[in-house]
């Protein structure tokens, strides 16, 4: 608390200190977005009232026209029972009527509900079956007095009875079909002999009329229905068998309890709206659940539709009072920018030209000044190019005193030894090879004139080893007139002989290989020598080692990657692969190009 007074000083003396666009941005967004703020946290506040409102009534009204829909149905059967009773039972004398007439009328009855009806029975009093459609056969076990649906139309005569969905298991059904059924039964008198005495109609209602109303019931994403009786027994679940299987439980119970309408409930660590609807006639309970995550979800996501229109309505009139301040300073702010980047050495940069004639004018006149420095830098940098291709041109024309002496040595020995034919082979190589290396001055020569030239100086060198090494030179004959750079093979050769073949124990081999993929052209150089350690890979391939020229032309394979560089670009070189007692393949990359075409990359400046 004692620093707060001087923390305040230090924001107004930072505050003062900046420009007249920072202070009127700030003021008015600072005001804007407290005024657009309240209005959000309103906007957010009223929808999530009114999501729970409209939630709590869709739910509700979902549920009455659901109950309508059951009301009816059960209707319905309650009907088929009383014209049941009242149209067949009551006109009936089961001790002198025929009972084939009795089957009839139940039959027609039954054939015009048969989609929603299982079977309709009706029982005297001590169970025994006196009519029934489509069944009226009992299995040998089956008691029918001791059933609780028959036990509830006994004891409650006045009532009709529905029971909790259940398997009908006690007639015979020929087609062996277990149905899934609630049973309505009720208590009936039954005349016989002209005598009156207490029974039993059952009508076995198919379960899935009950499963199609519950089924079709949208609420929510994760929302669902089920139905229980006064008891808190399941009538339908849409996970039933799981619950019957106890993989899953439900507050049915609970929910028995509730009154009509709307109430919260927290089960299993789940806050979930919970609406209830009681079923006329039964007693039953429709349960509406609704996880409050469903609507939560909903309403977080139009929260952030609100939050999000809030903060594009912010940005919005930060940016507008943005422009309206920067009408004046933006021109300097963008020119001091320019110069920032100058003193960056991105000379590269336009300097930017706006706003009034001073400004303009100042602009121009820095421009005018880079324009000229980096005319200057230019030329420079093409100085020091030129020099430093001339220095590479004058390397490769050098050739060794050692390699040159050596060849006329072993000249003179074969003469005197009467060998004539392989001193004019030598002396014949040795001629081409000059013949090419001087190439009439150019740097530019064909695929073919390199390897004419390469293979000049390995007939050379075959015969000075003695046959030590065999060599291969594989191309198609449509890239002998690509062009190239002159004297980029036989640097590699060279290598391959002093350091690979000099060391061979047995036959030497050098495979020369030309080909081409899409991203140009390839000559790979391959030996079976002794290969590198990693190490030293590395750093060729870095850039990092560098021949000795103890040995020799004298032109390295670090020389040979650089004058590709000038000559054909950064993306173009050279690349070695080796391994200990593996042998070294050296790949150059080149674009793939005719003689022509190359010059022209190469800007011809390199001719002599």
């Amino acid at each position: 608390m004692k620093n707060l007074p001087r923390t305040f000083e230090g924001l107004k003396k930072t505050y003062q200190k900046r420009s007249m666009q920072f202070i009127l941005s700030l003021s008015f967004t600072f005001v804007a977005i407290v005024i657009i703020f309240g209005i959000g946290i309103g906007f957010s506040r009223q929808y999530k009232e009114a999501a729970n409102q409209l939630t709590e009534k869709n739910n509700t009204n979902t549920l009455n026209q659901m109950n309508l829909n059951l009301n009816n149905y059960l209707h319905n059967m309650m009907s088929l029972s009383n014209t049941f009773y009242y149209g067949i039972i009551k006109n009936t004398d089961f001790g002198k009527d025929d009972l084939r007439m009795v089957t009839d009328s139940m039959r027609l009855l039954y054939d015009s509900q048969e989609s929603s009806l299982v079977s309709m029975s009706v029982f005297d009093g001590e169970g025994k079956v006196v009519a029934g459609q489509p069944f009226s056969k009992l299995k040998k076990r089956a008691l029918p007095n001791e059933e609780e649906w028959f036990k509830k139309a006994s004891s409650q005569i006045e009532n009709v009875h529905f029971s909790t969905p259940h398997v009908e298991k006690i007639f015979i059904n020929p087609d062996n079909v277990y149905h899934w059924v609630v049973s309505l039964s009720r208590s009936v008198e039954l005349t016989v002999d002209g005598n009156t005495q207490p029974g039993v109609i059952l009508v076995n209602m198919n379960f899935s009329g009950i499963e199609q109303i519950c089924k079709n019931v949208d609420f929510g994403e994760s929302g669902y229905v089920y139905i229980v009786d006064d008891k808190g027994e399941i009538i339908y679940h849409p996970r039933q068998q799981l619950i019957y299987g106890n993989i899953i439980e439900e507050n049915a119970k609970e929910a028995a309890q509730y009154s009509d309408g709307t109430h919260m409930e927290t089960f299993q660590g789940e806050e979930r709206q919970i609406t209830i609807k009681t079923v006329g006639y039964t007693g039953w309970k429709i349960v509406g659940v609704s996880p409050v995550s469903d609507f939560a979800s909903i309403y977080t996501k139009n929260t952030y539709i609100i939050w999000l229109v809030v903060i594009v309505g912010m940005i919005l009139l930060f940016f507008i009072n943005l422009f309206v301040s920067s009408r004046v300073s933006t021109p300097i702010k963008k020119l001091e920018k320019s110069v920032q980047e100058i003193e960056n050495m991105r000379l590269d940069t336009r300097i930017s030209i706006s706003g009034s004639y001073e400004v303009r004018h100042l602009g121009k006149t820095l421009q005018s000044m880079v324009d000229n420095m980096k005319r200057l830098m230019d030329d420079i940098v093409k100085e020091q190019e030129g020099k430093r291709i001339s220095e590479m041109d004058a390397l490769q024309s050098q050739i060794n005193p050692h390699f040159l002496y050596n060849t006329l040595d072993s000249v003179v020995w074969m003469i005197e030894n009467e060998r004539y034919e392989g001193a004019i082979v030598m002396i014949t190589a040795l001629a081409k090879l000059f013949r090419i290396s001087l190439s009439k001055g150019k740097n530019i020569i064909t695929i073919g004139g390199e390897l004419q030239h390469v293979e000049n100086y390995l007939i050379i060198q075959n015969v000075r080893y003695k046959n030590k090494f065999v060599y291969h030179i594989n191309v198609k004959e449509e890239l002998l007139l690509c062009g190239t750079i002159k004297l980029i093979i036989q640097p590699i050769v060279e290598n391959a002989i002093y350091h690979g073949m000099e060391y061979m124990d047995g036959e030497g081999v050098i495979d020369i290989n030309v080909y081409e993929k899409e991203d140009g052209l390839y000559i790979d150089v391959e030996d079976n020598g002794p290969g590198m350690q990693e190490e030293m890979v590395e750093e060729i391939n870095q850039g990092t080692l560098r021949s000795t020229r103890e040995k020799g032309s004298g032109i390295g394979i670090a020389n040979v990657r650089e004058r590709i560089h000038l000559y054909v670009g950064q993306e173009y070189g050279l690349t070695v692969f080796s391994e200990p007692d593996e042998g070294t393949l050296v790949q150059v990359h080149l674009p793939k190009l005719t003689l022509e075409e190359f010059e022209e990359r190469a800007g011809n400046r390199y001719e002599k």
